[in-house]
């Protein structure tokens, strides 16, 4: 039992290492200029999207490092943890470095990768992959949105 708690709570930092990127490069001035569609949601609903959606990664991850130890197991939590560093690159390049394309390239990245995550972590908990499902359709809509950023905006990235 507290072997559980201990791998929920490594998964929980895991996730919050994460969210970290997204806290350190913030939406700024550079954004807020930019012409964004008229569907972008406002500012206040994507830290409490991400919330949830962190919480809920966080709790996949731990139901597939509880499961039964096996080849998928493993590949699963390798392609979690690979996808992580493509989530965290995403606010970096966005709002960090400004650069909206490689920004489009690394989320597109992103969710092919989360897709496979979602695939691969079925094989070891049904319920682990239908928790990541929010996830993936945020990030398809996200990714839906820094492409639209980017065709109204074509000169807007940094050199």
């Amino acid at each position: 039992m507290l072997e559980s708690i201990v791998a929920l709570m490594g998964s929980i930092v895991l996730v919050a290492l994460t969210a970290m990127t997204g806290g350190l490069n913030r939406p700024d001035d550079w954004y807020r200029s930019l012409a964004k569609p008229a569907w972008t949601p406002p500012n206040r609903v994507f830290p409490i999207a991400w919330a949830i959606l962190y919480l809920l990664m966080a709790v996949a991850a731990w139901r597939v490092f509880e499961a039964e130890d096996s080849a998928w197991r493993t590949a699963g939590l390798v392609l979690y943890a690979v996808h992580l560093l493509f989530n965290a690159a995403w606010s970096w390049l966005f709002f960090g470095r400004h650069r909206i394309a490689a920004a489009l390239i690394d989320i597109l990245v992103l969710w092919a990768l989360l897709t496979l995550v979602i695939l691969v972590f079925a094989q070891s908990s049904l319920l682990a992959a239908l928790l990541l499902v929010p996830y993936w359709a945020w990030v398809a809509f996200a990714a839906m949105l820094n492409a639209r950023i980017l065709r109204l905006n074509p000169d807007a990235s940094s050199s």
